[in-house]
């Protein structure tokens, strides 16, 4: 198929991103790992190949909106599942330093066998959950962006994902239409965590009836060092 009638170079246009040949090319083998392994594993309740290629790749590759180009920056994707946003935002910037965690163990396999598929330099997959990684010196405050996409209430994810990111980096979290409304609630998480002030950018992808949002915070001071809490109290306990 043809750049120019490729369903998602055509989608990604209207964010004014540009796919190569080579990059579809790895979109379509990511569709088609994605599609087999779902049969057993149930990556996604998106079973139809159009509707994955905009629901998931390319809402996706809409948080370049607030990113910019990553190539040579570093991105931790926390509970990424099927690796959403990370590997599409991996395939657009090349250069990109990955980290993708998810806590279940048959996900990672299957984003193992994406990575090797697609011949992806730089990408590290962990079995482990966002609060052991946030306190490993390996990744604790060692991000230009920590990214989630529709993980928990806001106010955990603040904790989850803010460790992570270095003074100056930032918060990226997609979430659906109460995005202010969850972020209102979490501004007390946010600023014993060393976040900024949030900011939101409208995201409407094509034939999507709801809007969704990404929501931007900036790391502003270190995290205190007893954050993130053990293992399940985040989500039990939010801040």
């Amino acid at each position: 198929m043809s750049t120019e009638n490729h369903v998602l170079a055509r989608a990604a246009a209207a964010f004014n991103l540009s796919l190569s040949d080579a990059q579809l090319a790895q979109f379509d083998a990511y569709l088609a790992l994605l599609l087999a392994w779902n049969a057993r594993l149930n990556l996604t309740a998106v079973r139809d190949p159009h509707a994955i290629q905009i629901r998931h790749f390319l809402d996706s590759l809409s948080c370049a909106v607030v990113t910019g180009d990553l190539n040579g920056r570093s991105l931790i994707d926390v509970g990424t599942g099927a690796g959403f946003p990370g590997l599409p935002l991996k395939i657009l910037y090349p250069e990109l330093q990955l980290t993708l965690t998810d806590s279940v163990a048959k996900k990672t396999h299957f984003l193992n066998a994406v990575v090797a598929e697609l011949g992806l330099a730089h990408v590290t997959v962990l079995a482990e959950r966002a609060e052991t990684v946030g306190q490993q010196p390996a990744h604790r405050a060692q991000y230009d962006w920590a990214a989630a996409r529709g993980v928990v209430v806001k106010r955990a994810l603040v904790e989850y994902l803010l460790p992570l990111c270095k003074v100056g980096g930032h918060l990226l979290a997609q979430k659906g239409e109460n995005a202010e409304k969850e972020t209102a609630v979490a501004r007390q998480a946010l600023r014993l965590l060393g976040g900024g002030s949030p900011t939101f950018e409208a995201i409407q992808l094509p034939k999507v009836e709801n809007t969704h949002y990404l929501v931007v915070v900036e790391k502003m001071r270190e995290t205190p060092a007893g954050y993130p809490r053990k293992p399940g109290i985040p989500a039990k306990r939010p801040l």
